[in-house]
C-alpha cells in the first residue's frame, strides 16, 4: 500500500478517454491533471477518473505552462514526485497514413507542445507513447530532438522501445513506441510477464468469452444496465450473409465467389477485413474503427457482429465499470482505439513506482 501523501502525482497530456492514467491509477498512483482537446473523450475521462483530478479542455498550443506549473509546485510543495506523460495522437506516425511525415501535419509538433511544459515543470519522470512510425521519422524529427532536450536538462533517457502489448497480459497484439526518463538516475523498462517461458497469453476467450457479456445481434445494445456500452454496430443485408457463412479466424478469401468485392479481385493485401477473431489468441491490433468488420478483423469469434464498445474495451483491458461517453458509436470506438491499454500503462507505473522506492 502506498501513502497517499507518498503517491507520485499524474499530469497526463493528451489524455484521450484516460487508459493511461487509469492504468496509472491502478499501478498506485494519483492523477491529478488531465488534458484534451477532444470534448467527447475527456468527458469519459471525467466520468471515470474525475473528481479525483482537474481538466482542462483545450488545445495543448493554446495553453499556458503557467497554468500546469502551478499545480506541480504544490504538489513538489508537499513533497510528491510529478509524472508527465505525453501520449500524443498517434495518426501521424501510423503506418496506415500514407502522409505520415507529411510536415504541415501540426500533429508532428505536438511532442515539441509537449517539451514547453516539461522545460517549465522539470517533472521527475516522463512516460511517452505513440505507433512505431515515429522512430523511422529521419535524424531531424521530433523525437530524436525531444530526447536530446530532455538529456540536456538532467534527465537519464533510456532508448526508446517497441514494446508489444500482449506481452504484459494485454489480450491483443499491439505494438507501441514507449520512452520513458528520469531526473533520478537511469531506469529500466519493465519486465515481460506474458510470452514464452513466461505466462501464457492472455486470449480474446480470456477477455470476452466464457459468457462473461450477453449475446446481441449486429446494430443492437444491450437492455441489461450491468453491462454499459455492450453495443454493436449494424450490418447491411450483404454484409450480414458474409459474416454468416464464415467461422471463427476466417475472413473475405473465405466466402462463396458471390458475396465477394470486385475490390478484392487479385488483391492479395487487406486479408483481415470482414474477419472473425479467433477464440485462443491474442486479438488484432484494435483501432479507432475497432467495432466495424470492414476495417478489419473486428468480427465476433462466434455471433454474426462486429464488436461490442465493451467487448473492445475489454480487449484494451479498460475495466467492465468504465463508462465511455459519445454522441455516436463511431465516437465510442475511436476512444476506445485511440486508448493505451490499461494494463500496459499499469505496468510501466509500478516500474516507476519500484524505480522512485530504491531511490528513496
Amino acid at each position: 500500500m502506498h501513502k497517499k501523501k507518498n503517491k507520485i502525482k499524474v499530469f497526463d497530456f493528451f489524455s484521450g478517454c484516460g487508459g493511461t492514467s487509469e492504468g496509472l491509477r491502478e499501478a498506485g498512483m494519483d492523477i491529478v491533471l488531465a488534458l484534451d482537446n477532444n470534448q467527447e473523450a475527456l468527458k469519459t475521462f471525467e466520468q471515470n477518473i474525475k473528481p479525483e483530478c482537474g481538466t482542462i479542455s483545450d488545445d495543448i498550443r493554446k495553453v499556458e505552462t503557467s497554468t500546469v506549473k502551478d499545480y506541480v509546485d504544490k504538489y513538489r510543495y508537499l513533497g510528491n514526485k510529478i509524472l508527465f506523460c505525453g501520449c500524443a495522437p498517434c495518426q501521424p506516425f501510423s503506418t496506415q497514413n500514407k502522409n505520415r511525415f507529411d510536415s504541415e501535419d501540426n500533429r508532428l509538433n505536438l511532442l515539441s507542445e509537449f517539451l514547453r511544459f516539461v522545460k517549465d515543470c522539470q517533472p521527475d519522470f516522463i512516460l511517452c507513447e505513440n505507433v512505431p512510425g515515429l522512430q523511422k521519422i529521419d535524424k531531424d524529427g521530433p523525437l530524436p530532438a525531444f530526447i536530446e532536450n530532455l538529456k540536456e536538462m538532467g534527465y537519464s533517457v533510456p532508448d526508446p522501445q517497441i514494446v508489444h502489448a500482449e506481452n504484459y497480459g494485454v489480450p491483443q497484439r499491439r505494438k507501441r513506441l514507449v520512452l520513458i526518463a528520469s531526473k533520478l538516475g537511469m531506469l529500466d523498462y519493465p519486465a515481460k510477464t506474458h510470452g514464452p517461458g513466461l505466462k501464457e497469453y492472455v486470449t480474446v476467450r480470456d477477455a470476452i468469452g466464457k459468457g462473461q457479456y450477453p449475446s446481441i445481434k449486429a446494430g443492437e445494445t444491450c437492455s441489461n444496465p450491468k453491462f454499459l456500452n455492450h453495443r454493436a454496430a449494424s450490418l447491411s443485408e450483404l454484409n450480414l450473409k458474409r459474416i454468416q457463412c464464415i467461422k471463427e479466424g476466417q475472413g473475405r478469401k473465405d466466402w462463396p465467389e458471390e458475396l465477394r468485392l470486385k475490390c478484392h479481385q487479385n488483391h492479395k493485401g487487406h486479408c483481415d477485413v470482414y474477419g472473425r477473431l479467433e477464440w485462443d489468441k491474442p486479438s488484432v491490433t484494435l483501432t479507432t474503427k475497432c467495432t466495424n468488420i470492414s476495417n478489419g478483423r473486428y468480427g465476433h469469434p462466434e455471433q454474426d457482429r462486429g464488436l461490442s464498445v465493451r467487448e473492445a474495451a475489454k480487449l484494451q483491458t479498460f475495466p467492465d465499470s468504465f463508462v465511455f461517453e459519445g454522441s455516436s458509436l463511431t465516437a465510442l470506438a475511436r476512444q476506445v482505439g485511440n486508448a493505451v491499454p490499461v494494463l500496459l500503462a499499469k505496468a510501466f507505473g509500478e516500474m516507476f513506482i519500484e524505480h522512485n522506492q530504491k531511490i528513496n
